[in-house]
C-alpha cells in the first residue's frame, strides 16, 4: 500500500510539471503574483496526496479558489448531507470539519483558506466520484466480467470533472448529474432515506418475526395471523380486520393482501403462508436498510453497464428481462447456478442462437452427476440418449469402458425434446462458458427457489424471447423453419444484443414499490462489511500538515484579516 501510495504522489508530480508548463488553451491570463502562495499550497497539498484529479480542477481556474461564497459551500455541505439517502456516510467526506470551518468565518464572501479550500475540493470531487462510479472498487468486492475493456483512471476523472465542472453554480444539480439516471435508484433511495428515519428514530416500534410452523391458509385461525398483519401493514399493504371480525383469522382480504406481497416478491402468489414467504416477510427493518444500502452501491455500479436494449439476468431473483429504449417489454423466470455452482456475474453481447442444440456434459457435471448415475445404471445413457465419445470424436460402445476409471472420454446427448438445452441456446462471448437456454424440466420454473442448475441460467419461454430478438435486429428468418428438420445448426443475429447477468437482493419497481430477494448466493455480508470499513482504507488529507512549512499559513498572503 506503501508503495502504491509513493508511485501515486511521484505520477501526481510528473503530472503537476506537466500541466503547469503548458499553457491552458483559451485559459484568461495567470493570476498576479499574490496568487502565487496560494497556489504553491494547493500544488504542495495535492501532490502529497497524490490527487490527480484535483491538480486538473485548479489548473482549469488557474489556481484561483472555488469555495470563497458562503452560499456555494452551504450547498455543498447540504448535499453532502443528503448522502445518507444514498447509504453513504456523510462523515467520510469531512462534513463536521467544513461544517465547523464554514461556521467560523462571516458570511457572504470568504477568506481564501488552502486547508478549507482543498478539503472542500475533495469532498465534491469524492462524492461525485462514488455517486457515478460507486463507492468501492467492485473487482474486489463483487467482480464482474466483461466483454469491453474497463474505464481507465483518467476517463473516470475526465467525466467527473465535466460533472464538477457544470454543477459549480448548481451543487445540487451536480450531485444528480453524477447519480445512476434510473427509477429504480430513485425508488431505492427514497426507500432508504424512509426507512434510515424510521429505524434511527427514538420512537421506532420494536419488530417482531413471524414464527416458523405449519404454513398459514386461508380460513385458518392461528395467533401468528396478528403478527402477519402487522408484518404486512408495515410493508404497506391494508391487512386489517374488518369489523367484528376476529383479527386471528385468516380473511379473504388479508390472503388478497399476502397475494399482492407474493407477486411483488416474485413468489407465487397463492395466499399460503410457507417457508418462502415468512423469510420474505421476516427480513427485519435493520437487515432493510442493510440490503438497500448494499443495492444502492449496486445500482451505482450498473449504472456504467445499462443501455436502452438488452437482456438482464437478475441471479438472485431468477428472472429475465429483456428492454427496449430502457422499458421492459418481455419477462419470465429462470432457473439460475447452485450456491455451489453460481451463475457468474458478466456483461457481454448475444451474437448466435443454437437451434436443436447437443449437448457436451461439462468436465464438472460429468464428475459429480453423470458418472454416479451411470456408475448405478449404465443404461442411463441410452434412456437419454447420451453417446460416449473419445477426444477425437469417435463414438465408443458403453459397454467396452470401465466406468470407475472412464479415461478421457465425452458425453454427448443428442439434440430433441429431453436435450438438457431444450429446443435453443442463446449464446454470448464469456470465459465462464455460460449461456441461456430453454429445457425440457418446465414444471421447475413454478419452485419459489429456483437455483439449483450448474452455472448456465434456464429460460422459461425461451423461444418468445429467441423471437423478440431475431425480429428486433432485423434477423427475419422463421424460428420454425430452424426447428422443424431437427438438424442442429448456429444462426447469427444481424447485430449483438447486449446482455447483463448481475445480482441484485433488493429491487425498486415502476411504481416505487421495494421488495427483497434471497441473497442466495451469500454477497450480501461481504459488500456490507466492505462498504462499513471502506473509510478506514482511505487515506486522511494531508491538509496543512502536508504544505512546506513555509508556505503553510492558514490563510494565503492574498488575504485580509
Amino acid at each position: 500500500m506503501k508503495r502504491k501510495r509513493l508511485f501515486s504522489r511521484a505520477r501526481t508530480a510528473l503530472l503537476l510539471i506537466t500541466l503547469c508548463a503548458a499553457p491552458v488553451r483559451g485559459a484568461d491570463p495567470a493570476p498576479p503574483s499574490p496568487a502565487e502562495p496560494w497556489q504553491t499550497q494547493i500544488q504542495a497539498m495535492a501532490a502529497r496526496d497524490g490527487r490527480d484529479d484535483i491538480l486538473h480542477f485548479y489548473v482549469r481556474r488557474q489556481f484561483l479558489p472555488v469555495w470563497t461564497e458562503a452560499g456555494r459551500v452551504a450547498e455543498l455541505l447540504r448535499a453532502i448531507e443528503d448522502l445518507t439517502r444514498d447509504g453513504l456516510d456523510p462523515g467520510e467526506y469531512g462534513l463536521n470539519k467544513l461544517r465547523d470551518g464554514l461556521g467560523e468565518r462571516s458570511s457572504g464572501l470568504l477568506h481564501p483558506d488552502s486547508c478549507f479550500e482543498l478539503e472542500a475540493t475533495r469532498a465534491y470531487l469524492d462524492a461525485l466520484h462514488h455517486l457515478h462510479f460507486g463507492r468501492l472498487d467492485r473487482q474486489k468486492v463483487e467482480p464482474i466480467w466483461r466483454s469491453d475493456p474497463e474505464i481507465d483512471r483518467a476517463e473516470r476523472e475526465r467525466r467527473i470533472a465535466g460533472i464538477a465542472d457544470a454543477g459549480l453554480n448548481d451543487i445540487p444539480a451536480a450531485f444528480a448529474a453524477a447519480r445512476p439516471r434510473d427509477q429504480g435508484y430513485e425508488a431505492l433511495r427514497t426507500a432508504y432515506g424512509v426507512l434510515h428515519a424510521r429505524v434511527t428514530s427514538p420512537g421506532a416500534r420494536d419488530w417482531i418475526p413471524l414464527p416458523s410452523g405449519p404454513a398459514l391458509r386461508p380460513g385458518a385461525t392461528d395467533a401468528r395471523v396478528l403478527i402477519l398483519r402487522r408484518l404486512l401493514a408495515g410493508r404497506g399493504e391494508s391487512a386489517a380486520a374488518g369489523d367484528g371480525a376476529d383479527p386471528a383469522t385468516y380473511d379473504d382480504e388479508l390472503a388478497e393482501a399476502v397475494r399482492r406481497f407474493q407477486s411483488t416478491h416474485h413468489l407465487v402468489p397463492d395466499a399460503v403462508v410457507g417457508r418462502a414467504t415468512i423469510a420474505a416477510l421476516n427480513v427485519s427493518p435493520e437487515d432493510a436498510l442493510a440490503r438497500l444500502r448494499v443495492n444502492l452501491e449496486r445500482a451505482r455500479w450498473r449504472a456504467r453497464d445499462m443501455e436502452a436494449e438488452m437482456v438482464l439476468v437478475d441471479i438472485a431473483a431468477a428472472r429475465i428481462t429483456y428492454l427496449r429504449e430502457g422499458v421492459a417489454v418481455w419477462s419470465a423466470r429462470t432457473q439460475v447456478g447452485r450456491s455451489s455452482r453460481p451463475t457468474p456475474i458478466l456483461k457481454s453481447g448475444i451474437t448466435h442462437f443454437t437451434f436443436n442444440p447437443t449437448w457436451t456434459v461439462p468436465p464438472t457435471i460429468l464428475r459429480k452427476d453423470k458418472l454416479p448415475e451411470i456408475r448405478r445404471d449404465v443404461a442411463y445413457l441410452e434412456r437419454n440418449r447420451i453417446r460416449v465419445l473419445d477426444r477425437s470424436g469417435l463414438e465408443l460402445d458403453p459397454a467396452s469402458i470401465d466406468w470407475d476409471q472412464p479415461g478421457a472420454i465425452l458425453l454427448r446427448q443428442d439434440a430433441g425434446p429431453e436435450n438438457a438445452l431444450g429446443q435453443v441456446a442463446i449464446r454470448f462471448p464469456n470465459r465462464f462458458f455460460v449461456y441461456l437456454h430453454d429445457t425440457p424440466s418446465q414444471s421447475q420454473f413454478e419452485r419459489d427457489a429456483r437455483n439449483f442448475s450448474s452455472g448456465c441460467v434456464r429460460v422459461e419461454r425461451a423461444l418468445e424471447l429467441v423471437g423478440l430478438l431475431m425480429s428486433d435486429t432485423g434477423t427475419h428468418d422463421g424460428i420454425e423453419r430452424y426447428l422443424s428438420d431437427g438438424r442442429t445448426r448456429n444462426v447469427p443475429l444481424q447485430r449483438p444484443v447486449p446482455i447483463l447477468i448481475d445480482y441484485w437482493t433488493a429491487h425498486a419497481d415502476d411504481a416505487g414499490a421495494v421488495s427483497f430477494r434471497s441473497d442466495v448466493y451469500h454477497h450480501d455480508a461481504r459488500v456490507l462489511q466492505a462498504l462499513d470499513t471502506a473509510h478506514l482504507e482511505r487515506p486522511p488529507p494531508s491538509a496543512c500538515t502536508a504544505c512546506p512549512s513555509a508556505t503553510c499559513d492558514t490563510k494565503t498572503s492574498s488575504s485580509s484579516e
